[in-house]
């Protein structure tokens, strides 16, 4: 057992934090009080002019996949030699020794939604993993979380380059619409006792377990990305979203929320550069749930408190930047039963640390994952 005492809590189950202890059983958090009675059989940790988070979370990111810190950069994040691979799964491809993940855990990240790339119309499946440990299927919480799609440059780059489909913004959407109505063929017609690897890889999307994880930049891939997932019926998250405070309003109506960023990124395409922190703060007063991304390794993933505090300044509002971060990214993975708050019963993924973390001088004294001081400054 774990007993965290005398730290400032913000459970982000309220807007206002407290003073209170934590109680650690069995990896989950089993009590919230003040002056809980400590024991022989716990492991105390004082907190005192400490706070307390629950851990962060990146709603979007390619952590061991893109690996970091390699003399040349490993970049297993597409399979371009077709622009349909509904079946690749990223955890397949995500390699639990990469350096990102020290990173992760001395920033106070303890889940991200790690999958594949952009090049492709459909690219595969998303996880949501935790940040600590070997083995990736220890680290697993939801896989699949999301099928990836995507719009814009990436996919015409990729392909229409080469003389091969797609080359336009129709090529894109076409292929995706096709693939979609297949699968929801096979669907409706599962009696015939047929099975298609290829297309129960959708069977969760279809039953409305899991969303689109769309990438999309501009304004015009944003809204054929909200008409298809209508289209279909589907869930979808908007992600990267970087044109979304123009159409704001429109993202709101359509009830799917937005994962904003990399903003701390040069705007190297057409479609990036009306990239801007204000973003969030737009979407937010519409009414739109979002949550905030470093797209690593595009932006370090240690740098998404960084980019949450930059949201923040630019009319996030400094409360909605850390809802950003833990429980709306909770809630927008499909995780929040388990984590983005500090609640009796889920998951005690914990940080602690020595100030606000959206000031640049806050340190991380203490990440803890299942209940385990998984880092922890010297």
């Amino acid at each position: 057992m774990l007993l965290i005492q005398n730290g400032l809590l913000y459970t982000m189950e309220a807007d206002e934090p407290i003073f209170a202890d934590i109680l650690i059983k069995n990896g989950k958090i089993s009590e919230i009080s003040k002056n809980i009675e400590a024991t022989s059989e716990m492991k105390i940790i004082d907190a005192k002019n400490m706070c307390v988070f629950p851990g962060f979370i990146d709603a979007h990111s390619h952590i061991g996949i893109c690996e970091d810190k390699t003399s040349v950069q490993v970049d297993e994040s597409n399979e371009d030699t077709t622009p349909v691979t509904p079946t690749m799964r990223g955890i397949d491809a995500v390699n639990p020794m990469d350096a990102a993940f020290h990173n992760a855990l001395a920033s106070g990240i303890t889940g991200v939604m790690a999958g594949p790339g952009s090049a492709n119309p459909i690219g595969g499946q998303f996880a949501f993993i935790k940040t600590y440990g070997r083995c990736i299927d220890d680290m697993i919480v939801l896989a699949p979380s999301a099928i990836k799609i995507a719009f814009g440059e990436n996919p015409m780059n990729c392909y229409g380059l080469n003389g091969n489909t797609p080359s336009s913004r129709m090529g894109t959407a076409s292929i995706i619409r096709e693939e979609l109505f297949r699968a929801k063929q096979y669907f409706e017609n599962e009696n015939s006792g047929q099975k298609d690897f290829t297309l129960e890889c959708y069977r969760e999307l279809f039953e409305g377990k899991i969303p689109l994880k769309a990438h999309a930049h501009r304004a015009d891939d944003i809204l054929t990305a909200i008409r298809i997932a209508k289209e279909f019926g589907l869930r979808l998250t908007l992600d990267h979203c970087t044109e979304g405070h123009l159409i704001a309003e429109k993202i709101a109506e359509s009830d799917f929320p937005a994962i904003v960023g990399p903003s701390l990124a040069s705007r190297n395409k057409k479609e990036v550069g009306q990239s801007d922190f204000k973003t969030a703060g737009v979407l937010k007063k519409a009414g739109v749930t979002v949550a905030i991304t470093t797209d690593h390794p595009v932006s370090r993933i240690q740098y998404l408190p960084l980019c949450a505090a930059l949201a923040a300044k630019e009319g996030l509002g400094e409360l909605n930047a850390i809802r950003a971060i833990t429980i709306d990214a909770a809630k927008i993975c499909g995780v929040s039963d388990r984590l983005g708050s500090l609640k009796v019963g889920k998951d005690a993924d914990i940080v602690i640390l020595n100030g606000n973390p959206l000031e640049i001088v806050t340190n991380v004294e203490m990440t803890i994952i299942d209940g385990k001081i998984v880092w922890q400054r010297e």
